[in-house]
């Protein structure tokens, strides 16, 4: 059975020797871009890490492991769809960020504090003052204009 974006194949499996169902999942290989990491080594893409790493920094929170796993879809079919060969883990890493925002701050502050490797406490204050004026900013055009396309990406938890 093909899953809801048609991307990937569902199929119901039962183990021969133990009779145990499972599911599996089957995703066409595409190829992907190697990812250069901030010390130059060049790793093979793995969306595994963009899941992970959003886990984390969702941990508590309420947003939905399918709503992650919606975001990793999407930065990995932008990465399939640039021209370029390798692209840096500074690029996934603010998309990655850019989604955050949207979903949760905690979310969102957490994820930067790792990523960004904040030096001292005055740059953790000064992102978290950043985030506070851009909230406060689309707070006040929302007010004025009604929600802008920005902040209704699309990707919505269901009640």
């Amino acid at each position: 059975r093909l899953a809801k974006d048609n991307s990937v194949i569902r199929r119901r499996r039962q183990c021969l020797v133990c009779k145990k169902r499972f599911t599996t999942y089957e995703r066409i290989e595409e190829i992907l871009p190697y990812v250069i990491k901030k010390d130059g080594r060049r790793e093979a893409f793995d969306r595994r890490k963009i899941i992970e790493g959003m886990r984390r920094a969702c941990e508590k929170r309420p947003i939905s492991i399918d709503r992650i796993e919606a975001v990793a879809d999407a930065i990995e079919q932008e990465l399939m769809e640039r021209p370029e060969k390798e692209i840096s883990v500074t690029y996934i890493g603010e998309r990655v960020m850019e989604a955050l925002e949207q979903m949760d701050d905690i979310a969102y502050v957490r994820f930067a504090s790792v990523y960004r490797s904040f030096r001292d406490i005055d740059e953790f204050i000064q992102e978290i003052r950043e985030l506070y004026e851009l909230k406060e900013a689309r707070e006040q055009r929302r007010s004025q204009n009604g929600p802008s396309d920005e902040e209704n990406p699309g990707i919505q938890d269901s009640p």
